[in-house]
This record gives C-alpha cells, sequence and structure tokens, in this order.
C-alpha cells in the first residue's frame, strides 16, 4: 500500500462514474488523492478524498502540502440547465487553476479528459475526424463554449509548458451500468425520437475502456493529443436494434420547437442542441492512439452497446 510520503496522482471527479473507476485502478500501486464536491463514500480506504470545489484555495494547498506526480483531471461539469457563467467559472476557470498548480509546484504529468463532442456535429464534417480538425462544437451549439475553451486552454498548457507531459484525450460517447450523461440516458428510451431521413454514424466507448485509455496515458513519456474511440461505429438504427428500440420517427423542423418547448417547460432532460447528433456526423479518428499507446478497446461493439441496459 502506498505510504503518505510517495507522490501523489491527483483526481479530479473522481466521486463521477469514470473517477471511481480510475481509483479502483490506480490505488493498487500509487497514492491516490481525489478532489470533488460530491462524497464518495465506497472509495478504497487508501484513497484520500478532499470534498471540495477546484477554485478554492484548499485545492492549492493540496499540491503545496503533497508531492504530486500527476494530475488527472476529469472534473468537468456539463450541465446545460446551468448558467452560462456558472459552468464558465467551474470548468474553464476550475481548469486554468489546477493548471498553474501544476506548472507552480513541479507537476511533471497532466491528463486533462476532454470530449470528442468538442469537434461538433455538423454536415460539412469528414467521415473521420482526426486531432488537427478545428474545435467547431461552439459554432452551432453556445451551450458546450465552455468545453471547447477547457480543452484549448489545455492545448496552450501544453505548449507553455513542454517540459510537462500534458495528454489531452477526446474519448466518443461514453457508456456503462452506471453512466447517467445525455446519450445514456437517450438510449435507455423505449420509443427515442429519430429524425426522418437521418441515420448517422455514432461512435460508444465502455467507460473501462476510457480508463484503461487514461492509464496508458499516465505512462512516462507520453505526451500529445488523442480520439479515444470504441470498438468502431455504427448507424444509430443499428445500435437502437441492439437494445430492442422502437424508435419514433420525426421531422427534423418539428423536432426541434417541440423538443425546445419541452425542454423549456422542464419536461425533458435531452437539450435541444443534442438533436444534431441525431442529424450529422462526429466521428472521430481513433488511429493516433492506437499507433502511438497501443490502445485497443476491449468490449465489443455489442457489449458496450448493451452495457446501457445492464
Amino acid at each position: 500500500m502506498p505510504n503518505k510520503e510517495e507522490p501523489a496522482v491527483v483526481v479530479t471527479g473522481i466521486s463521477g462514474n469514470l473517477g471511481k473507476t480510475i481509483a479502483r485502478i490506480l490505488h493498487r500501486n500509487e497514492r491516490v488523492i481525489g478532489i470533488d464536491r460530491r462524497p464518495f463514500p465506497e472509495r478504497p480506504k487508501d484513497v484520500e478524498l478532499h470534498q471540495i470545489d477546484v477554485r478554492r484555495r484548499k485545492a492549492g494547498d493540496i499540491f503545496r502540502r503533497n508531492p504530486v506526480k500527476a494530475l488527472v483531471h476529469l472534473g468537468i461539469v456539463y450541465n446545460p440547465r446551468l448558467p452560462e457563467a456558472e459552468r464558465h467559472a467551474f470548468n474553464v476557470v476550475g481548469t486554468q487553476q489546477l493548471l498553474e498548480y501544476c506548472a507552480r509546484y513541479d507537476v511533471k504529468k497532466v491528463v486533462c479528459v476532454s470530449s470528442a463532442t468538442v469537434y461538433g456535429p455538423d454536415p460539412d464534417n469528414p467521415n473521420f475526424l482526426t486531432e488537427d480538425a478545428p474545435l467547431a462544437a461552439s459554432v452551432r451549439h453556445g451551450e458546450i463554449r465552455d468545453l471547447v475553451e477547457v480543452d484549448m486552454y489545455a492545448q496552450s498548457f501544453f505548449w507553455r509548458y513542454p517540459n510537462i507531459e500534458t495528454v489531452i484525450l477526446r474519448p466518443v460517447h461514453i457508456v456503462g451500468p452506471t453512466v447517467r450523461n445525455t446519450v445514456s440516458k437517450y438510449l435507455r428510451m423505449e420509443r427515442p425520437w429519430v429524425l426522418a431521413g437521418f441515420d448517422p454514424l455514432i461512435q460508444l466507448i465502455r467507460q473501462e475502456d476510457v480508463a484503461r485509455a487514461i492509464m496508458l496515458a499516465l505512462t512516462v513519456g507520453t505526451k500529445g493529443i488523442y480520439n479515444v474511440t470504441g470498438p468502431g461505429e455504427a448507424p444509430l438504427s443499428r445500435i437502437l436494434d441492439i437494445l430492442g428500440r422502437r424508435p419514433r420517427p420525426i421531422p427534423h423542423f418539428v423536432a426541434g420547437k417541440i423538443l425546445q418547448r419541452l425542454w423549456e417547460m422542464r419536461m425533458t432532460s435531452f437539450p435541444p442542441h443534442e438533436l444534431d447528433h441525431l442529424r450529422y456526423l462526429c466521428v472521430t479518428d481513433g488511429s493516433r492512439i492506437q499507433r502511438d499507446l497501443g490502445f485497443e478497446p476491449a468490449y465489443s461493439l455489442q457489449d458496450t452497446v448493451l452495457s446501457v441496459d445492464q
């Protein structure tokens, strides 16, 4: 069991699904310090939890008082119902402060988990987006502007501090038995909406496979930006068929108006801007992480899709 004098791996967002998975892997060989506003009652006994906001001074004290070898930054909030200023303050300002602590206190490794959604679904997207593609999501969807800003700030940090091994991971839609994100909620619907005349390719990945990618990113010497893809891609109709769903085809020009009204009345948790994911491509190329780090998803497409209902 790691002792308290060893350099630690700090994990933000440790009480979330992915954070819990990472903590259970890391603590076997590393000293782990978690930062999250939420409790983590079932955490391993040797994992230290600081139940605080990453923007508070106490977060900086963790880096000042402990030798820290790496930061795994998962503490990004995606909640379109939060005021934009609040989302920006937590996601962007919080990330900036954490990365500045890493520079100030000589942290050697930073792994920032972004999302493939920063590219944005768009009718002009190519079939497969590489890591060099523009982060255009906020052009059509201002609701996720802060997520794009976090990714871009991490890129700026990468170039400003070449002595720090910074890795930015952009996983596709994450699913799993306990995942409660937008795509998982959509796939659990018995009669999910689909847009008549559209059947886009969709990419899914299990949270356990994302955790494996994070562990590879922590390898000494690894740095760069990586798309993290699952076991291939499939048309939305195929994914719904695997789950045994009975979709409702709705014309897109009607769906947008109806969903916007339902959203305003708080009768749905599906944000209206997410409809573009049911129309347009946002499919990424995962060959770089496969080539550089040897990453391969452990779960098949069928296992990944069916994990939604487990």
